[in-house]
């Protein structure tokens, strides 16, 4: 490994090939750069960050690269306001709907209202075979009360086997929440991102503070309101090596540029 002064970060030496079939790239060229190509296929990433700091966009990216390549791509949100999220996309320059149109990019808002949120999401995996997948965000999921009786949380279901309850709001019953997304996500041969987000002054690196030793690998966003900058940092990537700089990085037209 070199360290470039200029760049403050790391580059590899060893050339890589950008189609490597054992990397997925993440839409930007220079994070492909410091992850030796892109995320290593079939992970799970989480990318966290405080409000603002730019975890929608990057989602932006990998999904965008993803429809560049004619890959299959499944973006789950929360917040249930596609139109909303397609105007934000399409103001940075990202245009989605031919894709949605098209029946390349599937566009799915996670009904919170729903008896077993997981088993929608399942549904709608399963119902095809997707390259690339983003839920957007955890953080909601992970907090959502699958069934309440008395005075305790059922998981997996009312009607499931092998029931198991735990007190609601409770540390085991938001592992078991994340348990089953992370599961889910790597049984079905995709490469996926999860955002979460992270409350303003939290050390964490996710809110549910279980995700990121669940996850594969960590994108860490941030905002440095004394500098007037974003940062970026890439706190874990399993076989990868990597640099544990913050990256400066800017958005605007065209996403996300680093500085």
């Amino acid at each position: 490994m070199e360290i470039l002064d200029r760049k403050k970060t790391f580059i590899s030496e060893e050339k890589f090939d950008t189609n490597d079939p054992s990397r997925v790239s993440t839409g930007i060229k220079h994070l492909d750069e410091l992850l030796l190509g892109g995320f290593p296929k079939n992970s799970i990433i989480l990318v966290s960050g405080t409000p603002g700091s730019g975890k929608t966009i990057l989602c932006f990216h990998f999904i965008d690269e993803g429809i560049k390549r004619g890959e299959k791509c499944l973006y789950f949100s929360s917040e249930g306001r596609l139109n909303i999220n397609l105007r934000q996309a399409e103001a940075l320059g990202f245009n989605f709907k031919p894709e949605i149109e098209k029946g390349i990019l599937k566009y799915r808002t996670i009904n919170l209202e729903e008896p077993d949120v997981t088993l929608e999401i399942e549904k709608e995996m399963t119902a095809d075979n997707y390259n690339r997948v983003v839920i957007d965000s955890l953080s909601p999921i992970s907090e959502e009360p699958v069934h309440v009786k008395g005075s305790y949380e059922i998981i997996p279901s009312r009607n499931g086997s092998n029931i198991k309850r735990y007190p609601p709001i409770s540390i085991p019953a938001t592992r078991r929440h994340i348990k089953r997304i992370i599961d889910l996500l790597g049984s079905n041969n995709c490469t996926s991102i999860i955002t979460s987000e992270i409350p303003e002054g939290s050390k964490a690196l996710s809110r549910d503070t279980i995700s990121e030793f669940m996850a594969d690998g960590i994108i860490k966003m941030d905002i440095d309101t004394t500098m007037d900058r974003r940062k970026l940092v890439i706190r874990k990537m399993r076989a990868t090596h990597h640099t544990l700089k913050p990256q400066d990085i800017t958005i605007n037209y065209g996403g996300i540029k680093f500085l």
